[in-house]
């Protein structure tokens, strides 16, 4: 998952020092000797990586000596901190600068000139995220009332510490790291929150330092070492122990820890700590741990955010899942951190690129790095957010996206190496007995789908021509902080990776807007490229001012209803798959974005918040409904009545179709298409329509192209209309009058198609052959 927002795409790796000192006997000789072996390990990378080399003639690739390859040129090597070595930038730097390495300083993101993160505090606050997300859901605001944790990690460090520093309403009960146990039954939220603030600020801590007169009455702080803990009264209530517990050995305890009816089970630790039921100690390789994990089913925390990595096998992720616990995966929820590494590197790639051309002063780069700082947090997190309203809008989609998941990961399976078992996955059977049982993809699950989907999509736009349309020049642009764009605005497409950017950015968005079946379907469906979907989503998202609506979305109160911010969500979804689909489907599939949106603007911009105005009949009726539904759950206005007629403005496309073949005002056009839908009945057979089963590649092929040819014949129609009756104005005819002149010479035709209409559309009538045999008739129609 981390992958899917990054350029270019990297890996977990790590190294082993054999014969470190004991930490307990000399602290400082354990850190000097880890350090120099972290440095032997980055010597060894770059002996056996590539080198660029700028000279007055260009640039040149520089194998390294002594070195057979295999592959191609790859000069792109990076390091970003992790658990223990999170200080050691500045030597990773430094060795690179010795090898003359072209990245310099941008080799090893953080260190003294770069982006801190633990100052930043960006990997716990991507958690949050995730965290705050889950609770909008539970219908709480967790910035705004107090909620309970238990914790792994302890306050000296970053991904915990500054965890719990993120909402003044925590009320830590329990945590544990690698030296103690920390209990406080019935935290005060404030004073809590002022003591960990406290902790933190120390330049080491530990549970030990927390203030006892502090803790709530029977809380304490426990060592591991102890052979047993007493178990108070109020740390039995608070743990949900059984009645009788007295004592607990520290092992038992910890579990009891992890099994606590918690709001929030928060890790910021390290290690391995929840596994599933079906899963053996070895299984987890996490030897040290064993004595303390607990299986998924087990847990009773409404939520778990995962800042460390690896907290919960990824079976155990989907055992808690489908018990009900909310959760991601640790890829989701602390991708922040690496996604931080991977923009402060493309951008002093960039920078120095502009002080090699004199176009920045030296002196000014510190400065300059430095100022973005808030702006590259804003980036990082906004991908956080969309990733978890991605799985939070599929998962209640799950049931009816079933079939879509499916297919999805079959296609994965042959073009991406997806390894459904080695993933834990579902396989078809599996997935089948859940979507009976009215269960579908869990978060971890649809989190891993959502990788793989993104990655290879970003795969293909890399290898087509989509990046060189201008239009993609503002995505480049909004990569990158505002200032630095500004800035370098007219040198922004000389930045080295500025394909792989740009196609991740478009891949990124297409299924954080779209799901993540939405791009595959689309290609599976039309036949078209990667690229001309790609195009096609931004014309609509564009054309449709569909951000807007989203942003608004997410502007809603985090205790409004969790269903109803999924429901309001569907009708963008089906509008992208509908409007995608048409403009590949109309012969546009390689138009620049700009030429697209000219063509399709002036209909789109006039007519996009005005759609219930034309609607007809059942169309009204269902849009009024919706909007009274809208308000009737406390939608706020203009998200309802937006959300009421959204997906019927697709008819918009068509609109400006006929608007290209009959001169007349859009207005009227617009008036005279939904007249027809509503006169010859195509608005009941195209519900009829939505009603036929995709379980099936051939299936939804097929239910597509009846739709497509419905809405063909009624632009047709709809243009031999216009052509051949007079036109409306102040005292001409209305759209029926039209329509009726029309329709002489065409009656017993026309009435043959309004009674196989009925007869086609009649309740429990829902078939292939049926309503193909109803569209014939109205191509026939149409093409008189």
């Amino acid at each position: 998952m981390k992958n899917s927002v990054i350029v270019p795409t990297g890996a977990k790796g790590g190294f082993y020092p054999k014969r470190l000192p004991d930490p307990a006997m000399d602290r400082e000789a354990w850190l000097a000797e880890g350090l120099e072996c972290y440095k032997i390990f980055i010597k060894g990378m770059l002996d056996l990586t590539d080198n660029l080399l700028t000279t007055a003639d260009g640039e040149t690739v520089v194998p390294p000596a002594s070195v057979v390859r295999h592959d191609g040129d790859d000069y792109y090597l990076v390091v970003a901190a992790d658990k223990g070595t999170a200080s050691f930038s500045d030597a990773a730097n430094s060795v690179a600068r010795d090898y003359g390495f072209w990245l310099g300083d941008a080799f090893a993101s953080g260190g003294s000139v770069g982006y801190d993160h633990k100052q930043m505090g960006i990997t716990a606050r991507g958690a949050w995220e995730s965290a705050k997300h889950h609770f909008s859901e539970l219908g709480m605001d967790s910035q705004g009332e107090d909620f309970t944790v238990a914790g792994i990690g302890d306050m000296s460090g970053d991904v915990f510490g500054n965890a719990m520093l993120l909402s003044p309403h925590i009320r830590l009960v329990a945590a544990f790291d690698h030296r103690d146990i920390f209990l406080d039954p019935s935290p005060d939220a404030a004073t809590s929150f002022e003591e960990r603030k406290r902790l933190f600020g120390l330049p080491r801590s530990s549970w030990a330092d927390y203030d006892p007169s502090l803790i709530s009455k029977g809380g304490g702080v426990h060592s591991r070492r102890a052979k047993a803990i007493g178990i108070t009264e109020q740390v039995r209530t608070a743990l949900g122990l059984d009645p009788g517990t007295a004592s607990l050995p520290p092992h038992a305890l910890m579990q009891a820890i992890l099994r606590a009816p918690m709001n929030l089970l928060y890790n910021g630790g390290i290690g391995t700590y929840v596994k599933a039921s079906t899963e053996g100690q070895t299984q987890v390789g996490d030897k040290a741990n064993d004595a303390i994990r607990v299986n998924g089913n087990e847990l009773r925390a409404r939520i778990v955010a995962e800042g460390g990595n690896l907290g919960v096998t990824q079976r155990g992720r989907i055992e808690a899942a489908l018990a009900g616990v909310l959760l991601n995966t640790d890829a989701i929820d602390n991708s922040a951190g690496v996604d931080c590494s991977d923009h402060e590197v493309n951008i002093k790639i960039f920078v120095d690129r502009m002080i090699a051309a004199g176009k920045m002063g030296p002196e000014e780069r510190a400065g300059f790095l430095h100022s973005l700082t808030d702006e590259v947090s804003r980036l990082v997190l906004a991908n956080n957010m969309d990733q978890n309203v991605l799985l939070f809008n599929d998962r209640h989609l799950a049931l009816e996206l079933g079939p879509g998941f499916e297919r999805i990961m079959d296609w994965l399976e042959n073009a991406a190496d997806l390894d459904r078992g080695l993933e834990a996955l579902p396989s078809t059977e599996q997935l089948q007995d859940r979507l009976r049982a009215g269960t579908g993809l869990t978060s971890p699950e649809l989190s891993v789908l959502a990788a793989y989907a993104k990655i290879e999509l970003a795969r293909e736009l890399t290898a087509s021509d989509l990046a060189d349309d201008p239009w993609f020049k503002r995505v480049l642009r909004g990569y990158f902080p505002r200032q630095f764009s500004e800035r370098f605005d007219a040198e922004l497409d000389s930045h080295p990776l500025r394909r792989q950017i740009i196609c991740t950015v478009v891949a990124n968005d297409m299924i954080n807007l779209g799901g993540i079946t939405f791009a595959f379907r689309a290609i599976e469906e039309t036949t078209a490229t990667a690229a001309a979907v790609a195009r096609a989503f931004v014309v609509v998202r564009e054309g449709y001012e569909l951000q807007r609506f989203v942003d608004r979305i997410a502007s809603l109160p985090p205790g409004f209803p969790s269903e109803h911010a999924a429901a309001v969500a569907l009708p963008l979804r089906r509008l992208l798959d509908r409007a995608t689909r048409w403009y590949v489907t109309h012969d546009h599939r390689d138009q620049p974005v700009a030429e697209a949106l000219r063509r399709i603007g002036p209909t789109v911009d006039l007519l996009r918040t005005r759609t219930t105005e034309f609607l007809r009949g059942s169309d009204l009726d269902r849009a009024e409904q919706r909007l009274a539904h809208w308000n009737d759950v406390g939608m706020p206005g203009d998200l309802g009545r937006r959300a009421s007629d959204l997906l019927e403005s697709f008819s918009l496309l068509d609109i400006s179709l006929v608007a290209e073949q009959v001169d007349e005002p859009l207005t009227t056009i617009a008036d005279m298409y939904h007249t027809v839908i509503h006169w010859i009945g195509v608005g009941t057979l195209l519900l009829r329509i939505t009603d036929l089963p995709r379980q099936s590649r051939w299936e939804a092929l097929a239910r597509a192209a009846l739709r497509d040819d419905a809405y063909s014949a009624v632009v047709d129609i709809t243009i031999s209309v216009m052509r051949t009756t007079r036109a409306s104005g102040a005292s001409g005819a209305s759209a029926v009058d039209r329509i009726v002149e029309w329709e002489s010479g065409r009656q017993e035709q026309l009435g043959r198609i309004k009674d196989t209409f009925v007869e086609v559309t009649k309740p429990g009538q829902v078939d292939l052959a049926s309503i193909s045999v109803a569209l014939k008739l109205l191509r026939t129609l149409a093409k008189r």
